[in-house]
Order: structure tokens, then C-alpha cells, then sequence
């Protein structure tokens, strides 16, 4: 009889133990999918700010550094 109830009680345990683990796969599944929502957010960003550079990156740069700020 104890040892019925032992069974039954370890059976419970794995039942739970289950079910918490099955609740944690789902958030971070749902984790998982945000982040990569987010990742290709940010991939379009980059993407459009790429297309807004000018087409000779370097003459843009070097225009920037030989410039003085206005307190020089």
C-alpha cells in the first residue's frame, strides 16, 4: 500500500514537473520569436540607412573630417 502511494505520489511529481517544463518551452519559444522579430527589424534599418549613404563613402568621410567645428 505505501509503496502504492509512493508511485502514485512520484507520478504526480513527473506530471508537474512536466507540465512547468512545457510552460518554460512555450516563453521561450515566444522569446525566441520576439528576438528574431526584433533582429529583423534592425536588418531592414541597416538595409535602409545603407541605401541613404552617399555612393562614394570615402569622399563623404574625409568631406566630414576636414571640416572644423564651429568653435575653432
Amino acid at each position: 500500500m505505501h509503496s502504492q502511494t509512493s508511485i502514485e505520489q512520484r507520478l504526480t511529481d513527473l506530471e508537474i514537473k512536466t507540465g512547468l517544463a512545457d510552460d518554460m518551452l512555450d516563453q521561450l519559444n515566444q522569446t525566441i520569436f520576439r528576438q528574431q522579430q526584433q533582429i529583423d527589424a534592425l536588418a531592414r534599418e541597416i538595409s535602409i540607412l545603407r541605401q541613404q549613404l552617399p555612393q562614394d563613402r570615402n569622399s563623404g568621410l574625409q568631406n566630414l573630417r576636414d571640416e572644423l567645428p564651429p568653435h575653432y
